[in-house]
């Protein structure tokens, strides 16, 4: 079954949260406490989010993030990519080289999973924050 991960979960949350709050200043803390999430993983999800330019961080007592741009800009794909570094895959050959497959010559059913690849990534590309608010 594919799934993504607590990290992944805990962005979205993250990202939703906020968005639902009209994009007031929200803190880690918040966050954390409102849906059951440790600190200290939320704080290095929001750094990502923050390098990769989804979130705005406030510094100072007032401080904590905001959306850097619009929910309906935001894409499910843009937070799984910027905490993961990576695209989902539902299968090893689409998430690394194919060489690593030690069945990759030989393989039936990777024609047939590209097609559920790509669907799945216009799934996630295509929905946007805004849409799980």
């Amino acid at each position: 079954m594919l799934k993504l991960s607590k990290k992944v979960e805990y962005g979205l949350i993250a990202i939703r949260h906020i968005a639902s709050l009209n994009n007031q200043i929200s803190t880690v803390k918040e966050i954390s406490e409102r849906y059951a999430i440790p600190v200290d993983v939320l704080a290095k999800v929001m750094q990502k989010l923050t390098k990769g330019k989804l979130v705005v961080s406030f510094q100072g007592s007032m401080g904590g993030y905001s959306l850097a741009r619009s929910a309906d800009e935001i894409s499910v794909m843009n937070v799984i990519s910027v905490i993961e570094g990576a695209q989902v895959g539902i299968a090893q050959c689409f998430t690394e080289e194919e060489a690593n497959c030690s069945i990759h010559l030989n393989c039936t059913i990777k024609n047939p999973l590209s097609k559920i690849q790509h669907n799945l990534e216009d799934v996630f590309n295509t929905m946007k924050v805004s849409e799980i608010v």
